[in-house]
């Protein structure tokens, strides 16, 4: 009996596990000009924990440090702009962006992908 309450309960969790991680929606976005690349992963509706992102664009590719969930929503940004850099987003190259298209991933720090996304940058 004991064996069968572990079970049930093993998977009462794992359901929830997945129920909360399906309910998660990742917003990116990105913006290019000739002299700059920024980007942002935002994921709403996450578990509280810290969580980081990959960005990515043709061969390039820049991941953040963990940053935590306030209130189910984390928001990390990219940049190749010292002023964004020293405020905390990741450093990026100017020329970061390729094709004017870039990919967000969101995982935990325990390095679980929570969701991914590929958008069209804005391009100026």
């Amino acid at each position: 009996m004991t064996r069968r309450i572990t079970t049930l309960l093993g998977l009462a969790i794992a359901s929830l596990t997945v129920a909360t991680a399906a309910q998660a929606e990742l917003r990116v976005k990105c913006e290019v000009r000739s002299d700059r690349s920024t980007a942002s992963v935002d994921g709403k509706g996450v578990a509280s924990g810290n969580y980081y992102a990959v960005l990515t664009s043709g061969a390039n590719s820049a991941t953040s440090t963990a940053q935590p969930a306030i209130q189910r929503e984390v928001e990390i940004d990219f940049s190749s702009r010292p002023r964004d850099i020293n405020k905390g987003a990741t450093a990026l190259a100017a020329d970061f962006i390729v094709g004017g298209q870039a990919t967000g991933a969101l995982y935990t720090e325990a390095g679980a992908l929570v969701a991914t996304k590929t958008v069209n940058c804005r391009v100026r």
